[in-house]
Order: structure tokens, then sequence, then C-alpha cells
């Protein structure tokens, strides 16, 4: 396997995925395949990959969405395509986070030479990257990303793995407000039908464990009407 490079290939036409595949295993890249939106969430969340290519129409959860979700988690390269030309559909893609975007059909070799370009940049961009997977925050909360720890004021706080799952998507994302929707899609990994109720039960719990007052948020901030945010203050 080239450089152990694992491609997710998100395509739900077996015929062009079935072509795809044999090209980049002959160029020495191990691929998972994903026929639909929501398993190649799936995948992604369990699997390890260096790289996406992403078709945008796909059943389930549409590529923007796939995107979306990855972006909130991770920089690894993503590719998308599609037969879509249209300048909005390119736009859209490239604003969520996509890296590029390229449009069927295209030739095996030009798809080869962008993933080979993309790569060699994600590996400088890694080498620069700094290490922040243990933050501490004013008050008391330390969250630990590569332990899966959460302290507040040195006593652990133990979290399910959706309270888990909330908390450090959030405090990735300082400032940023997320729909109920959002955070239900991400975390739940299912169609947001009947999500609101869900997240605001997990979110409840989560506040009371950390000792988080609704309205003296000191980490997660209700958006009225909307969702929730972190506004925890990082310690200096």
């Amino acid at each position: 396997m080239r450089d152990n490079i694992n491609i997710l290939l998100v395509e739900d036409d077996t015929e062009i995925a079935r072509i795809l595949m044999d090209h980049l295993r002959r160029e020495g890249y191990g691929v998972t395949w994903a026929s639909s939106g929501l398993e190649s969430w799936e995948d992604f969340r369990e699997g390890t990959y260096q790289l996406v290519l992403l078709d945008l129409m796909l059943p389930e959860m549409d590529g923007f969405t796939v995107c979306k979700n990855i972006r909130l988690i991770s920089d690894v390269p993503l590719l998308m395509m599609s037969a879509r030309i249209e300048e909005e559909s390119k736009v859209r893609g490239l604003g969520l986070g996509a890296d590029d975007y390229i449009t069927k059909p295209f030739s095996l070799a030009e798809l080869t030479a962008r993933i080979e370009s993309h790569l060699s940049r994600y590996r400088r961009y890694q080498g620069n990257k700094p290490d922040s997977t243990h933050q501490l925050y004013n008050d008391g909360l330390s969250i630990d990303l590569l332990n899966q720890r959460v302290q507040l004021h040195g006593e652990d706080v133990v979290l399910t793995n959706k309270e888990w799952a909330l908390l450090t998507l959030l405090a990735s994302h300082p400032g940023r407000a997320f729909t109920k929707a959002e955070l239900y899609e991400h975390v739940w990994n299912q169609p947001v039908a009947g999500s609101s109720g869900t997240v605001t039960v997990h979110v409840k719990s989560l506040r009371a464990k950390l000792g988080d007052e609704p309205h003296q948020p000191r980490w997660i901030q209700t958006v009225w009407g909307s969702g929730y945010r972190f506004v925890g203050d990082p310690l200096e």
C-alpha cells in the first residue's frame, strides 16, 4: 500500500465505484467504498483515512452534509465529485470545507494527480500542526481529547458517549452556534426527524454534570430558537 494511504470512496453508482476502486488500488492506495451518505459517515468515524473522494448526489445523506460533518472533526483532504457543473454547487462545496471539486467525467490520470497534490499538501500541514489535544478553561474545566477525559476542579466527570461527543464537538468549535438538528445528525448519525427533544435531554444532563447553569452559562450557552454554542474561556 502506498505509504499506508487509505482513501474513503463515497459513490452510489456501482460501476463508477468499481472503476475508481480498481484504479486506486492499482496505484497502491487502500480503498474503502461507501455507497450512501450515512454509510460513509459511519465508515469515517470508525476508520482512519488520509483522503476522502465524495460524490454529491447520494442516498440517505447528501455529499454536502457528509462534507460538513467530516469538517467538524477532521482536516483530511476532501475532493468532491459530481456531474453537476453549476457554479453554485462548487461554491457551496468549497464553502463547506471541500479542498477540491472535480466534474464528471474526468480522467483517471487527472484524479491521481489531484490526489497526490492534496496528500502532499496535507503531509506538510500535519508536520506544522500544533498539539491541541488537551484544553484547560477558567472555572476549572479540563478536556483531554487524547485520553477522552473530562475533569472539573481536578475531579473526573463521568460522561456517556453521547455527552462526550456533544461536549467535544461544541468545544472544538468555540463560539459557533450549532442547531439541534446539526448536533443530532453529527452525534447520533441518524436523520434529523425528532431530534430536538433528544438533544435537549442530553445537553441538560451534560450541564448538570458540569454544574453549568443555563441562565449563567460558563461553558454551554443556549442559542434561543436554534441550539447551543460553547463559550468556555480558555486558560492562558
